[in-house]
C-alpha cells in the first residue's frame, strides 16, 4: 500500500510515486486517504482513453466505452450509476456519486467523470468504478484506457488498464473502501465477458438486473 503519510522514496522498480502523482501497479495496489489527505470534499474519477480520444474509435468504428459504478452505502443500499438507464446519480443524496455525463463519440478531450461526495464519507461503505463497452467490438488493448482519480488534498491516484482479455465487455478498474473513516483505493484491473451482471456476480453485490437502454 502506498502511504500518503510519509515522504515519498526514490523509485526502486515498484509504484511509480511522485510529488505529482500516484500509479497503482499490481505490486503497490492500494493507497489509503485519510481526512485532510484526500478523504473529503468531492473527488472527480476520470475516465480518458488514447491521447486526446481523437482518430482511434472513429464514427465508423461506433465504439462507445463508459464510465460508471456500484455502490454501497453504510445503511445496506446498493444501487449502480450509469448512463445506461439515465442512472447519473446524485451528489447531496444517496448514493453521493454524480456521472456527469456521457460521451458516446469519445471525442471529448475531458474523457467522463464520476464525482464522489465524501463529505458524506461516513455514510458511503464502497464503491466499485468499472467501464465497459456499450458498442462497438470489445479492444482494450487498442483503447489504451487510463482512470485517474483526483482527491482534495492528496496526489492524484493514476489507475491504468495495462492488461488486456480478449472479448471482454467491462473491467472492473478501482475499489473504494471506507475502513473505519479512512478510504482505501483499491486496483482491479479485473475484465469480464459481460457488463452488470457480471460484475455485480464477481463482487458480491446482490442487485436485481433489468434491460435498459440509453
Amino acid at each position: 500500500m502506498v502511504d500518503y503519510t510519509r515522504p515519498s522514496p526514490p523509485p526502486s522498480g515498484g509504484s511509480p510515486v511522485s510529488a505529482s502523482k500516484v500509479t497503482l501497479t499490481k505490486s503497490a495496489p492500494s493507497v489509503s486517504l485519510t481526512k485532510g489527505r484526500g478523504a473529503g470534499g468531492q473527488m472527480r474519477v476520470n475516465l480518458n482513453w488514447e491521447s486526446g480520444r481523437r482518430g482511434l474509435f472513429s464514427k465508423g468504428s461506433a465504439v462507445d466505452l463508459d464510465l460508471g459504478c456500484l455502490w454501497e452505502t453504510a445503511d445496506g443500499r446498493k444501487g449502480v450509476v450509469q448512463a445506461l438507464g439515465n442512472a447519473f446519480g446524485a451528489l447531496d443524496r444517496p448514493p453521493y456519486v454524480l456521472l456527469d455525463g456521457d460521451d458516446r463519440s469519445g471525442a471529448k478531450s475531458g474523457g467522463e467523470n464520476l464525482l464522489v461526495n465524501l463529505d458524506h464519507l461516513d455514510s458511503i461503505r464502497r464503491v466499485l468504478v468499472f467501464a465497459y463497452i456499450y458498442e462497438g467490438a470489445p479492444n482494450w488493448a487498442a483503447a489504451n484506457a487510463v482512470v485517474t482519480l483526483y482527491p482534495q488534498g492528496a496526489a492524484p491516484i493514476e489507475v491504468r488498464l495495462d492488461e488486456h482479455a480478449q472479448g471482454a465487455r467491462s473491467c472492473a478498474i478501482a475499489l473504494l473502501t471506507n475502513q473505519g473513516g479512512a478510504l482505501t483505493v483499491q486496483r482491479e484491473i479485473r475484465y469480464l465477458p459481460g457488463v452488470q451482471r457480471d460484475l455485480d456476480g464477481a463482487y458480491g453485490w446482490g442487485l436485481d438486473w433489468t434491460s435498459g437502454r440509453k
